[in-house]
Parts: C-alpha cells; structure tokens; sequence
C-alpha cells in the first residue's frame, strides 16, 4: 500500500509529519476518510510518494521554491520515516479537469513503471478541493487537516497558512507560530537558501500577480513574435553605446536583444545577464539558453522585479538596457515606481556605466486642445461596444471597425478599471467631423488602434504620461547626466503604414484649422553615471 500526497509543497508542516508517520506505524485501521466513512484497506504502508505539482514554476508568490528546492524538503522529511519516501515532479499544464490521472500517468511513467497508483494499492492524502478529482477516479482520501469537508474548514494549521505568516513577520526565523508548525526539514532549506527573504519580497509586490506576470490579459503567443521582429532595429539603435564588461537587460522578453548583443565582436568578453519578470518568458529564455541560441556562454537569466529592488550589485553594472518597459511600470505599477525604478538602475551602474533607455514618450504640449480627423468609411460603424467573450472573435470584430468607430471603443475602454477618463467632444466643420480632445489623449489612441490582437491588455498601459523633457528631468533628478545622442523621434514605419489616411491632427488657431504634424511616437534616452 502506498501513501500519495499530491500538492505543491512549498513547505512541510510537523502535523504532516506525524501524520503520515502515525499511518506507516499503526496502518489506516483507526482512520476515517474525508466524508467520515472507516478504512476498509488496512494494508502496511510500503512507501510514501509526493506528487509535486507546478514543479516547473518558481520565483512566484503561488510558488516561491523552485522544484530542486522542495525535493531537498522532501529527501530531508523521508529520510525521518520508517519507509522509502519517493518524489515526482508534475509541471503545470493549466486547468484541465483530469490533472489527477495526468498526475498518475507521470508518476507511473517518471517511476518507470514502479508506481502504477490505484485505488486498491494506493490512499491519497489531501485536504484541499483537489481531492474531487481523485475522488472521482476512486481513490479513498485521507483527510489529514481537513475538518469538514462541507466547509473546507482545518483543525491544524495548513502548509500556506505558514507561508503567509512568513510573509509578513519581521523575524519569520523566531516567529513562534512558524516554529511551531514548520518541519525542521523545510526551516532548515528556507533558511539557507534565504527563502523567506524571498517570499516577503514577492508578497511585497502588488504589480506581480500570483504566477508571476504583470497581466493576466496578455497573448504572449503575439508579444513574442512581436519582440522578436523588431529587436535587429532596436539593437541597431544601440549598439554604439553598449559598454562592454557586465550587461544587463531588464525586461529582457525572450533574450532577443542578448542573443544580437553576443554576435557583436566588440563585446566578446563580456558577461550578459537576462532580467524577466514574467514567469512564461524566463521559461523561454531558459529553453533558449539549452538549446545553444546564445553563441556566447556566458549569459545568465533571473526571474526578478526590478522595481522593487536592485537586481545587480550597486556600481557593478557597465550597460543596462531596457525597451518597451518603463512605460509598463507606470501602467500596472505606480508613479513612485517609476521613479524607483530610475534610482535603482542609477545605483547599480559603474561609474562610466550608461542606461540605454528605448520606449514610447508623449508628445510635446500634450495637454494642449487638438483637432482629429478620423477616416470613418475604412470600416465599420456600426455598435463599437458590442461585447464579445471570443478573444479570437472580439479581435476579428475590432479590426473589422473604421478607425473613427475604435476611436470610440477605446475612449470607452482606455484605462477604465484604473479610473482613467477620456474626455473628447465631436464637431462638424465643413461637413467633416473632428474629435476634439488632448493631444495626449489623442497619441494614447493613435498609438494603440492597431493592437487589436492584445486590446484587452493594452487598455491597461498608458504610453504618453510624460514628454521627452520631462523624462530628462527625472533622470537628472536621480544623478544621471544625459548623453548628448539621445533623442525623441518620430517612427516613420508607424507614419506611413498606420496614420497616413487614417488620421490627421489640427490646431484651431485664428478660426481656422491648421495642420499639426505628427507628434514624436519613440524616445532613446541614454543616461550616464559620472
């Protein structure tokens, strides 16, 4: 008879403990299941097998430790027990209502056949709803914490309940409670490899969300082409500033500026460092990094948030890179993020060292009053807030719009769950209509229209909340000097294939329009630590 207990094993409790080891020595005779009914199996207990699920996620707050770190937990409590304890790690595969029999067919295949779990050879241990699922395929289920099952209530501390107190105690390495119901052999691992460090920093974090990612709303399928088509230019873009020794790239997506970088002769000694918050994409880099992609070996990657923290040693750093990020900080973070993050990239770079900053900048006078003309016979007009739960449809249906019909879209849903309000008004001059609105407000819809694949995540960012001038100013305020090559411009490509025909800008000046260029869309800011 085996013991199974599936579950993510962030932390091993000193209930489980003893339960477990109260089974291998008495059997399961004195025992109740989870609906309150007596065990009939009344076998020797001849293993114990952890299931470790998501063993593929790690430097999250669902799942702090990666795998390697659990399973040394793991050895450390079975060595404890009077029988082999075995572990099998099972990797996230999303929802899918058959996980336990998935669970079962790894176990069955990673054991190379040693472990065929059945009802009639095996009692799971679990005290959280997964338990229906092996309920479902037969399996008896101990309740171990569980209390009562119709109220999911516990009569002992649960393993995440010690991890949320490490989360927010001071001294988690003398908090009493933790004492109390943690395993030695998951203290002593939380302590050497400074996990609960860790663990208060990713809890700390309200910009990350539970599985690592900075939006649930996100196609990454469509970010990461998107990433790597345009990374030749931005490295172009560059290249001549990039400090050889130790460069980082924060926001490094799937390493596509890292993977030119390497190519580039000049920096052949240096060392490379890969920065990604979003769990999906450090999985990728990683994959990236075994599959020889990078010529350069010394490349590394970390999943961290460079917001909060540094992310390099202070004054260790010739080049940091960042594209296409600080304007997400400012969307899913806050202002005094930003400015944090500005002071945190100034601290780790080496005197000398430079931050080569590329992303989307507002437009100068962005608050003034403007005139936009929008085509409204390049698509459709009719009911631009038609809603559609199809991610596929929805985008088919936004693209299927006139640029004047989005235009009305996107007013309605441009920042709306973080409170922002787009005020425009309309007006016929000359028997042609205009929207009259800030420029700002104008730029924010003129340089998201097209994203129609990812619109639901991109309602969320705001691209035009500071102009060239002001960017200068809050990195001089955190002791940068800006190097004399950097500049604000417009990105012609965006001109000629997504304005040109759809949209026109205009002054009112004199009671008569006048034609306003095309605002600045692109900045490559470069500051440098004297």
């Amino acid at each position: 008879m085996y013991l199974l207990i599936p579950g993510r094993h962030q932390l091993l409790t000193q209930f489980q403990f003893q339960y477990i080891q109260r089974l291998i020595q008495e059997g399961a005779k004195n025992e109740k299941d989870v609906f309150g009914n007596p065990i009939e199996n009344n076998q020797k207990i001849e293993a114990v097998l952890f299931a470790v699920t998501s063993a593929n996620h790690s430097n999250t707050r669902r799942n702090p430790l990666p795998f390697y770190l659990r399973a040394i937990a793991i050895e450390a409590f079975g060595n404890a027990l009077p029988v082999p304890t075995y572990m099998y790690g099972i990797d996230d595969v999303a929802q899918v209502p058959d996980f336990a029999e998935y669970t079962l067919k790894r176990i069955r295949h990673d054991s190379e056949g040693q472990f065929h779990c059945t009802p009639s050879n095996t009692l799971v241990i679990c005290s959280t709803p997964v338990l229906n699922m092996y309920h479902q395929l037969g399996f008896t289920i101990l309740p171990a914490e569980l209390q009562t099952i119709s109220t999911w209530q516990h009569h002992t501390a649960m393993p995440w309940d010690i991890v949320e107190q490490i989360a927010k105690s001071d001294q988690w390495q003398t908090d009493a409670f933790v004492h109390q119901h943690m395993h030695p052999a998951s203290f002593n691992v939380w302590q050497k490899y400074k996990r609960g460090e860790k663990v208060q920093m990713l809890f700390r974090d309200a910009m990350i969300s539970s599985d690592g990612d900075l939006t649930e709303t996100r196609d990454y399928n469509v970010y990461v082409r998107q990433m790597d088509e345009i990374a030749e230019m931005k490295y172009h873009d560059t290249a001549p500033f990039i400090q050889p020794g130790r460069i980082g790239d924060i926001g490094c997506a799937v390493g596509s500026w890292i993977k030119l970088a390497c190519k580039d002769e000049r920096l052949r000694e240096s060392d490379f460092y890969g920065i990604e918050v979003s769990r999906y994409l450090y999985v990728l880099c990683q994959q990236r990094k075994e599959n020889g992609e990078f010529v350069n070996p010394f490349v590394f990657f970390s999943q961290k948030n460079a917001v909060t923290g540094l992310v390099f040693e202070p004054n260790s750093m010739n080049t940091i890179h960042t594209s296409s990020l600080t304007h997400e900080i400012e969307s899913y973070g806050s202002r005094a993020d930003l400015l944090q993050f500005i002071q945190n990239r100034y601290e780790e770079l080496a005197p000398g060292g430079v931050w080569v900053n590329r992303d989307v900048v507002g437009p100068d006078n962005k608050e003034q009053t403007i005139y936009l003309w929008l085509n409204d016979a390049d698509g459709d007009n009719e009911d631009p807030y038609k809603m559609i739960e199809d991610k596929e449809a929805f985008s088919h249906y936004l693209a299927g719009l006139s640029t004047y019909a989005r235009f009305l879209r996107f007013a309605r849903d441009f920042r709306k769950q973080e409170g922002y309000v787009l005020n425009y008004s309309t007006i016929t001059i000359n028997q042609v209509n205009y929207i009259i609105a800030s420029l700002r407000d104008a730029m924010e819809f003129l340089s998201r229209k097209d994203y129609t694949d990812n619109w639901q995540s991109e309602m969320h960012e705001t691209f035009c909340y500071w102009d060239f001038s002001e960017w200068k100013a809050h990195l001089q305020q955190a002791g940068f000097t800006i190097h004399p090559s950097s500049k604000a411009f417009t990105n012609d490509w965006i001109v000629n294939n997504r304005w040109k025909g759809k949209a026109e800008l205009y002054l009112m000046k004199d009671g008569r329009l006048a034609f306003l260029d095309y605002p600045v869309t692109t900045m490559f800011l470069i500051g440098v630590k004297a």
